[in-house]
C-alpha cells in the first residue's frame, strides 16, 4: 500500500478528505466545502477513540502474566492494537487534536482542508488554512497554513507547524527566523489548558513569522542574482556535507557523487525553465533562487510514497532542513552580494 491510508473495513472508506483537490491516489472522500471540526473529523474516518489496555504474556503453563508499567493502545471501534506505551502515557484523542486548531482562532475562521490517518490508525495529520496571505509583489500569494500531526503509538509528540505555502506552484516556503521555530512539540498529555497555551504560541509564531516573511521576501524579489550565482546557491543549500562543500569550493567536481549532480542540475533546471519561476517576483532575484530550492523539494524530486513525501517536507526530513539553509543563504546573500558559507 504505496498511499499508507488507513482503510477502515467496517466503513469501506479510506480515512482522508480533501477540500476542492483530489485526494491521495484518488482515495478518500473529496469535499466542496470547508467542513467545520465536526464534519471534518467525520469526514476524514477520525471519529474512533483510543485506550489504554492492560498488556499479557504466556507462561510455560499457558498462564496469563500481566507486563508490569507497560499498556498497548487499542482502536475500540475495531479492537486494533496501535502500540505499546508506558503507564505514565496519556492518549490524545482524535478530537483534542481538532480542538487544538479550534482554540487558536475561537473556533471561527479555520479552514480545514485535509485529514487523514495513517497505517491502522496510529498516527494522524491535520493540515488547516488560516485566513488572509502573504503578499508578495503585487500578484504572488502565500497561504498561510498550520500542520498538525500525533501519534497514538507512543512514538512521538503533538507536533504543530506554520507552513507558508506559495500559491502558484503548491511550494512549502519553510523558514525560521531569528532563533524562533516554525513548530511546537506537545507531550502527551491530558492536561487541556496546556493544550491551549501551546496553541496559542503556535498562532503567535504564525503571526510574527507572516509578517517578517512578507518583509523579507519582498526585499528578495528586488535583489538580483546572476545565474552562475544561482547554480552556486544551489549547490550549497544541497550540500550533505561540509565534504562536498569543501569539494565544490575547490572546484574537484569530477569527486561529487551522481546523485548530488543530478539533485544540483535538476534544481537548477526548475529555477531556470519552470512557469512558475518566470513571474516577475522570481526570475533573476534572491527570492527566485529559494524557491528553486522549496520546489525542487515540493514539485520535482520523487519519493518512494507520499507519507516519505510529508516527513521530508513538513516534518523535519531532508527537505525542511535543505529549505532552512537556502533560508539563511538568501538572508546572506541579500544583506552582502556574495554566497557566504555557513558554519
Amino acid at each position: 500500500m504505496a498511499h499508507h491510508l488507513n482503510f477502515n473495513e467496517q466503513t469501506k472508506k479510506h480515512s482522508f478528505f480533501s477540500t476542492k483537490e483530489k485526494a491521495w491516489h484518488n482515495l478518500g472522500q473529496v469535499i466542496q466545502d470547508y467542513p467545520t471540526s465536526a464534519e471534518a473529523i467525520k469526514h476524514a474516518g477520525l471519529d474512533y477513540e483510543v485506550e489504554k489496555r492492560k498488556l499479557f504474556t504466556s507462561s510455560l503453563q499457558d498462564m496469563r502474566i500481566e507486563v508490569p508499567n507497560f499498556f498497548s493502545t487499542v482502536r475500540t471501534d475495531n479492537d486494533t492494537v496501535l502500540g505499546v506505551v508506558g503507564k505514565d502515557y496519556q492518549i490524545v484523542q482524535n478530537r483534542d487534536a481538532f480542538s487544538f486548531f479550534d482554540s487558536i482562532v475561537g473556533g471561527d475562521g479555520m479552514l480545514y482542508e485535509t485529514a487523514g490517518a495513517l497505517g491502522h490508525g496510529e498516527r494522524i495529520f491535520i493540515t488547516a488554512k488560516l485566513p488572509d496571505y502573504i503578499r508578495v509583489g503585487n500578484d504572488d500569494l502565500i497561504e498561510k497554513y498550520l500542520f498538525l500531526t500525533t501519534s497514538h503509538d507512543g512514538s512521538g509528540s503533538i507536533t504543530a507547524a506554520f507552513t507558508p505555502i506559495r500559491i502558484v506552484c503548491a511550494n512549502t516556503l519553510n523558514a525560521a527566523l531569528r532563533n524562533q521555530t516554525n513548530t511546537v512539540r506537545i507531550r502527551h498529555t491530558s492536561n487541556a489548558k496546556q493544550r491551549l497555551e501551546q496553541a496559542h504560541k503556535v498562532m503567535g509564531i504564525s503571526d510574527r513569522l507572516a509578517l517578517q516573511l512578507e518583509s523579507i521576501f519582498n526585499n528578495w524579489t528586488k535583489v538580483r542574482i546572476s545565474d552562475n550565482e544561482v547554480k552556486k546557491l544551489i549547490h550549497s543549500a544541497l550540500a550533505p556535507s561540509k565534504e562536498v562543500l569543501k569539494t565544490l569550493q575547490e572546484g574537484r567536481t569530477e569527486d561529487l557523487s551522481t546523485c548530488f549532480i543530478n539533485m544540483v542540475d535538476n534544481a537548477y533546471e526548475y529555477a531556470m525553465s519552470d512557469p512558475t519561476q518566470l513571474m516577475n517576483t522570481t526570475k533573476g532575484t534572491v527570492f527566485g533562487a529559494y524557491n528553486a530550492i522549496t520546489g525542487y523539494f515540493q514539485n520535482v524530486r520523487s519519493y518512494k510514497d507520499d507519507e516519505a513525501k510529508l516527513a521530508s517536507i513538513l516534518m523535519g526530513g531532508t527537505g525542511q532542513l535543505r529549505a532552512q539553509t537556502a533560508f539563511d543563504l538568501c538572508t546572506n546573500y541579500a544583506a552582502k552580494g556574495t554566497i557566504v558559507e555557513l558554519n
